[in-house]
């Protein structure tokens, strides 16, 4: 019997997952979602681990706007997105709800505070002294995004607002991995326009050389496309020593459509992955699915393109570079923890 476990606990060991995904949420814009004890489920043996957050905006309900109609998502009415700070401990309760073998397969991540805020890093802080042993990263948290960013009331974000660089100082200082999503462009941008947000967020990035950032979805939207030159416009960035702390992640299907659109496109991104494979990773960016099939659509979206990656770069993009970028945050916090709380 003895023998038995013992074999059964390295078959366990040696059990490899086909994919980990760096952008999930728990909940929607209304802050309902999926039990988490059924997201283990739903992950089975196919997914290892998630980076899990909620959305940080909550969707209100105006019936002077849409009546009885309660609104589920953003674009249902024109009523206003304010920041729900409570997502924080939802996330975090969520989590500390598991057993400590579920515990190992999330990575919780801080979204629930105001990127115009000053007070924004003391919010983060106050999370981590509340809830310690419990979060790795920021975001996803959103600077520029079409229709959203329009939406949230109060001012609007940017990517040169002080707010935003105490934030990024203060991951810095904590070692908390950043999702950022800040869109290139806006929206149905023309062909050979320059890209209005680009030069904006690289001098961030430039101002925060020891904050690892994750630039989600490559900048890229429902409508804001791939500009002239997109792979292009990346490997500046990827092959530029300066930006060594910055990656990408190609989550979410609207990205997906752009990247498997043509027999040039799987090329373009397929080269450049190949050519940089340490600096991107997958991630669903699904929202509260009931079910496998549906939290993998974008995974199976994707099969063309990783039809085109070598073996090393699609381990590297779906398992590795993950766990380099996550194991990497998680020791850097609790040591932070450990000194400063």
């Amino acid at each position: 019997m003895k023998t038995f476990l013992v074999l059964f606990m390295i078959s366990l060991n040696a059990f490899s997952y086909e994919l980990n995904d760096s952008h999930f949420h728990l909940t929607n814009y209304i802050q309902e979602g999926t039990n988490i004890k059924d997201v283990v489920k739903i992950m089975g043996d196919k997914v290892g681990r998630v980076a899990l957050f909620g959305i940080p905006l909550q969707q209100q309900w105006s019936f002077e706007n849409s009546g009885k109609d309660a609104p589920k998502y953003y674009l249902e009415t024109d009523a206003h997105l304010y920041y729900y700070s409570f997502t924080d401990a939802a996330i975090a309760m969520a989590y500390k709800s598991l057993s400590p073998e579920e515990q190992s397969r999330f990575d919780p991540m801080i979204t629930g505070f105001n990127p115009t805020d000053m007070y924004a890093a003391d919010h983060i802080k106050r999370v981590l002294k509340t809830f310690p042993g419990v979060f790795t990263g920021i975001g996803e948290f959103t600077i520029h995004k079409e229709f959203v960013s329009s939406k949230i009331a109060g001012d609007i974000a940017s990517l040169t607002d002080k707010a935003l660089d105490r934030i990024m100082d203060f991951a810095a200082e904590t070692g908390l991995l950043v999702i950022i999503h800040s869109d290139i462009h806006s929206p149905f941008p023309k062909e050979d326009a320059e890209p209005v947000y680009l030069n904006q967020m690289k001098a961030m990035l430039l101002r925060h050389p020891k904050t690892t950032t994750i630039w989600a979805h490559t900048g890229l939207g429902r409508i804001v496309d791939p500009v002239n030159k997109h792979a292009e416009t990346l490997e500046k960035i990827l092959k530029e020593p300066k930006y060594k702390h910055v990656y990408f992640d190609i989550s979410w299907n609207e990205v997906a459509k752009y990247l498997v659109s043509s027999p040039q496109a799987l090329k373009l991104a397929s080269d450049l992955m190949n050519k940089y494979p340490d600096r991107f990773l997958f991630g669903t960016d699904e929202v509260a699915p009931s079910d496998q099939k549906s939290y993998l659509r974008v995974y199976e979206q994707y099969a063309p393109l990783f039809a085109l990656l070598k073996e090393e770069t699609k381990n590297k993009v779906l398992k590795e570079n993950y766990e380099k970028l996550f194991d990497s945050a998680k020791a850097k916090v609790r040591k932070w923890e450990k000194t400063n709380l």
